[in-house]
Parts: structure tokens; sequence; C-alpha cells
């Protein structure tokens, strides 16, 4: 879009238009989230500021908790300002129904794509090679099992086998284990086994980690070129134990397990981030598993995690 202004040799008006967050006010039609009024705030800041890097280096779980529905508009703004110098002016923000709306102002001084001082693009595919690397060095054997077992799958189509040299545990414990894979933020693929169906640890993790690639329904299978963005969680669970009722829950501490008297079932780890309550938890996890909280009757279980990330 910059490009074709250049070209075209005319006065350009580009309008970024979107919403902040919806989750404002307890009282607005999406409800409250904490994330709503730091998003706010953070976009604010960055018009003011015209720090379009932190535009671009948002998270997108943080983006989607917050409800918000113009970052993208905003990112692609940054875009078509890469490389120059701009005259910020925040006209107005408010958030009169729960909504936020901001309306700001940039406009170009200079030559335009000429000030390397703010190439954001660059900085931002620099910031991220650096922290992957980084994040690569510090994974664990259980992190780094996952990351072997699929991209050996996606490159080549071949199923990796336990390697010598692991922590003793992985070879001599049976245990139920999900890989969850994340791009920008957001899931791109989990697949699990409440309980041990493998001869170890280590064989649950390269089975489960091939199918949270390839064979999550929700999502296509992850491709090779999305190797360099993904990152691995590693879950390995608890049996899980039943409970009398919900209030021995924590969805912090405990995963929970949904169960119809007909094998219905759906789970939830803990701690995730924007499950905050057990009555969110307990229904997400009967959402998965097909279970009307409000017709069948169910059972509950719940269970611990050692998470490796």
């Amino acid at each position: 879009m910059q490009e074709a202004s250049a070209r075209l040799g005319r006065r350009v008006v580009f309008v970024a238009s979107g919403d902040l967050s919806h989750k404002l006010l307890e009282s607005g039609p999406y409800g409250f989230a904490p994330e709503g009024p730091v998003f706010d705030e953070r976009i604010e800041k960055d018009f003011s500021s015209t720090d379009f890097l932190d535009l671009l280096e948002m998270d997108r779980g943080f983006a989607e908790r917050a409800a918000e529905c113009g970052l993208r508009s905003f990112q692609i703004m940054a875009g078509a300002l890469d490389r120059t110098m701009v005259r910020s002016e925040v006209l107005s923000h408010e958030g009169p129904f729960g909504v936020g709306y901001c309306v700001a102002c940039f406009s170009p001084e200079g030559d335009e794509g000429a000030d390397g001082s703010r190439a954001f693009l660059d900085q931002y595919e620099a910031r991220r090679t650096s922290d992957m690397a980084s994040r690569k060095l510090d994974e664990d054997a259980y992190v780094s099992l996952a990351r072997t077992s699929i991209e050996a799958y996606v490159l080549h189509g071949t199923h990796v086998r336990p390697p010598k040299g692991l922590p003793a545990e992985m070879y001599a414990t049976r245990a139920g284990v999900f890989v969850s894979v994340k791009k920008f933020g957001e899931l791109r693929g989990c697949i699990g086994t409440i309980m041990p169906a493998r001869a170890s640890i280590a064989e649950e993790i390269c089975a489960n980690a091939r199918a949270a690639a390839a064979h999550d329904p929700r999502f296509p299978s992850v491709t090779a070129d999305e190797l360099s963005d993904l990152v691995y969680d590693v879950d390995v669970l608890s049996k899980p134990e039943p409970i009398a009722s919900a209030a021995d829950l924590d969805p912090r501490r405990y995963g929970v397990i949904v169960s119809a008297p007909d094998g219905r079932r759906g789970l939830l780890l803990p701690d995730l981030e924007g499950v905050d309550t057990v009555s969110e938890q307990v229904g997400i996890a009967a959402r998965k598993g097909n279970v009307d909280l409000t017709r069948d009757t169910y059972a509950l279980e719940r269970f611990t995690v050692t998470r490796h990330a």
C-alpha cells in the first residue's frame, strides 16, 4: 500500500477501522475481562507515542481475551507507515457502553519509507527470531522431544522413537500426556491421553505431539513453513480421582473431566489463560464432551499436571 501510494503521486487517506476491547464493563453487552481496560490503555499509549512496534508484538491470546476487533487493522496501518516518521494526534478515547472507541490521526512527515529508525517490521522479525532461538535453547527434554517429533513428521513423514539420553523417568513411567501447540499466542493444536496408552511417557509424547500437529479436528495440519513460529507445552497428568462436586475443584490447581454414563467425556487442563472460575472450567469441559449439564447425569473427576513449557 505504501508503494502504491508513492506510485500514484496523490495524497492518500488510510482508514484503519475497528473497535478496541468489547469487555470494559460488567454491565456492557459482552461483560468484563481484566484484559479489556489494559488493552485499551495500551493501544491509546501506542497511538500517542506512535510506537507501532508494540502493535506488532501484541500477544494474540491477550488481544482475544480483551475481545477486540481492531488490532489487525492497526497492524496493517503500521505496515503502511513503516519506516516513516509520523505526527500523532489522539482525538478521543471512550467506552460508554463497555466497548472501547479511540479516534486518532497520523500524519506522515518527511519522505515515506526513508526513516530507518522506524523500520518496525525488521525490528519485530529480528526480536521474534531471537526470542524463538532463546526459547528453543531453554527447552527441557519433554518439550524438546515434542518439537523433534513434530518437525520430523511434518518435514519427512517419519515417526520419531524416544532417543537415548532422556531423563530416566521418561522411559520408566507411564502417564497420560497432553501436547499443546501454539502459534503467536493462539492454540494451533492439542491432543492427549487421559490415561497412559503406551509403554512410557516418552512414547506418549511422541505420539500425541504428532497427533496435535496433524490430527486435531479443529485445525488444519501444521505445515513446514509454520514450524519456526510454533511453541509447545507438554502436560503430564496424574491419575484422575472422582470428586463429589465442583466445590472440590480449583481451575488453577486441578484439571477436570466431565463424564456421562454413556461414555461421553470432556476434559479441560488446569491453569489455562482466560479460564478463571470453576463454572467456566466445568462448562468448557462439558461442551467438549457434548455433555449437557442441565439435562444429563454426569460425574466429575479431577487431576493435576506437571507442565513443561
